[in-house]
């Protein structure tokens, strides 16, 4: 079968298309699954480029949704045909993959592949944001950096729906328009200011509650520098590279303010805390409540240039690898 694998670590170019040996007959507990869709993620850059070791060789991707083509002894609930997304198998830029059933969510009617996916990681991330890391009850204002993103504008729309005023930052005014669709009440335009600080406080005189901060080192300070006293700096991604080190010292001085660096996968520790932010995500979805955006579709063979498009922000919502 064809999969995208990286045998040296480095930049886009180092992805590769070969063929390797389909997967085996599942083993116990596994699902042998025809993918549908890839998610393309900015931790799949990491892993690719060595911020996150791996051992090489290794087949990219965490993320995908297909359709169950064998099931494995001891799997029970699911079948032949049934769809199911994951966010957590490494090999997941490929035509088959073995799942871990208890790594596997069932994906409900009315949601597709490419929805499935585009709401899973990115929307499961959103949702931890807003309901366990800020807990946002209403009224507060939030800053939400990369707000066009695939996460970005999946928090946009939970923050807002949870009574929160976003205050966005883009880099075009395509992305501007897709910020406000999603709910924005103001939008900065970060490549036509001189001082993002100074802009948001322009918006936010007394400050915002909380910031999301996915972009790292660029937008590091500015998000440090808007908090109200007290407020919380939700620093969950590194678009831009990762942060250097920090004095405590400075969230003494900024107001005895919060920061912490979360991650999903300790917000879906156990099988039954992933499929429940899934299925809450999933539902939103179906509902009509959450808009999922897929910004692109890529076939295997052009995996270097989603990277190349992700990392450079010419990307909108979700990007996806079509096998």
């Amino acid at each position: 079968m064809r999969a995208v694998q990286v045998q040296e670590t480095g930049g886009p170019e180092v992805l590769q298309v070969v063929e390797v040996d389909a997967p085996a007959a599942p083993g116990p507990g596994e699902l042998l699954v025809d993918v549908g869709a890839a998610g393309v993620n900015y931790i799949d850059t990491y892993h690719r480029s060595g911020i996150y070791p791996m051992e090489l060789p290794y087949v990219a991707g965490l993320e995908g949704a297909g359709t169950v083509a064998a099931v494995g002894d001891g799997v029970e609930g699911v079948a032949v045909g049934d769809r199911v997304a994951w966010a957590e198998t490494l090999g997941s830029y490929a035509e088959q993959l073995l799942v871990p059933w208890d790594k596997a969510v069932p994906v409900p009617d009315g949601v597709s592949d490419d929805a499935a996916v585009g709401a899973l990681l990115q929307g499961m991330t959103a949702h931890f944001l807003v309901n366990d890391t800020a807990a946002l009850t209403g009224g507060e204002t939030v800053l939400v950096h990369a707000a066009a993103g695939g996460v970005g504008l999946l928090l946009t729309q939970l923050a807002t729906a949870k009574g929160a005023r976003v205050i966005a930052t883009v880099s075009t005014p395509e992305k501007e328009e897709l910020a406000r669709a999603a709910g924005a009440a103001e939008v900065i335009r970060y490549t036509e200011v001189d001082d993002l600080a100074a802009a948001v406080h322009e918006l936010a005189p007394d400050g915002v509650d909380v910031a999301f901060d996915s972009v790292g080192r660029t937008t590091f300070d500015a998000s440090l520098a808007v908090l109200k006293r007290r407020g919380l700096l939700v620093l969950y991604g590194a678009a831009s590279g990762p942060v250097e080190p920090v004095d405590p010292q400075r969230l003494n001085a900024a107001g005895s303010v919060f920061l912490t660096r979360p991650k999903l996968f300790d917000h879906v520790v156990t099988t039954e805390e992933l499929r429940e932010r899934a299925q809450a995500v999933y539902d939103d979805v179906a509902a009509g409540r959450l808009d999922v955006r897929i910004g692109h579709r890529y076939p295997l063979e052009q995996a270097r240039t989603a990277h190349e498009d992700l990392q450079g922000r010419r990307t909108t919502g979700k990007i996806l690898l079509v096998p």
